[in-house]
């Protein structure tokens, strides 16, 4: 299970986040404040912060700016009334993952969420060994047979993606949030052109095949 931490100095707010986290699966845990989250974070492992920005004694800025600086890497979703564009560029400089503005929809919250969970998880597991293929994260490679290539960083992230959850069918939007993110201009079309990247280069694969699931999405499985 995820522990959710959500600093927040509204308490009927910060309420029905807990409220709908835990409805959804995930452990949430509450602050009213940033000293208050840095209290917490000193007793408990915490998987994503949900963080509102106007806070007395320690808002969002600075309890981000902090967290990073002691290299706390975790996921960062901010919540705030503000939503001017400099406000969101100070934001995403001093370490934010994601950015949602008041009044907040909690279904769209769930799924951004769900979304920068799973990129963190991609990106603390760094390797992945499927067959006789590696991939390595932080370079971006892909080896098989001692023959390593570099892929562009979609194509890698998606191939990653797939192959960390064999025989699981993802949609293209899912991928295309999860990927591209929730605010990008592409459309599904841009999945569809890096599925069919992928399969050209590794059509020779014996360890994977990426598969179409029809009507549904994209998945990775092991030939017959």
């Amino acid at each position: 299970m995820f522990n959710i931490l959500v600093v927040e100095d509204d308490p009927k707010l910060r309420q029905l986040f807990c409220t709908v986290l835990v409805r959804n699966g995930y452990r949430a845990l509450s602050a009213e404040d940033g000293n208050d989250a840095l209290s917490i974070l000193d007793k408990e492992y915490v998987d994503l912060i949900i963080s509102d920005i106007m806070m007395p004694h320690m808002d969002g800025y600075e309890l981000t700016r902090t967290l990073r600086e002691a290299n706390f890497n975790l996921p960062i979703l901010m919540v705030t009334a503000k939503e001017n564009f400099a406000d969101k560029q100070r934001g995403f400089l001093v370490g934010i993952d994601d950015y949602m503005v008041k009044p907040i929809d909690v279904n769209e919250m769930i799924l951004r969420v769900g979304a920068l969970l799973r990129r963190a998880k991609i990106v603390n597991e760094r390797q992945l060994v499927f067959g006789n293929t590696l991939l390595d994260y932080d370079s971006l490679t892909v080896t098989q047979h001692n023959e390593s290539i570099l892929l562009p960083q979609k194509e890698f992230y998606l191939l990653y993606k797939l192959l960390s959850y064999p025989n699981k069918t993802f949609t293209k939007q899912q991928l295309m949030d999860e990927i591209w993110g929730f605010d990008s201009n592409s459309d599904e079309h841009t999945v569809v052109v890096h599925i069919n990247r992928l399969r050209e280069r590794f059509k020779a694969c014996t360890d994977f095949e990426i598969v179409t699931v029809r009507g549904l999405g994209y998945k990775a499985v092991k030939p017959t």
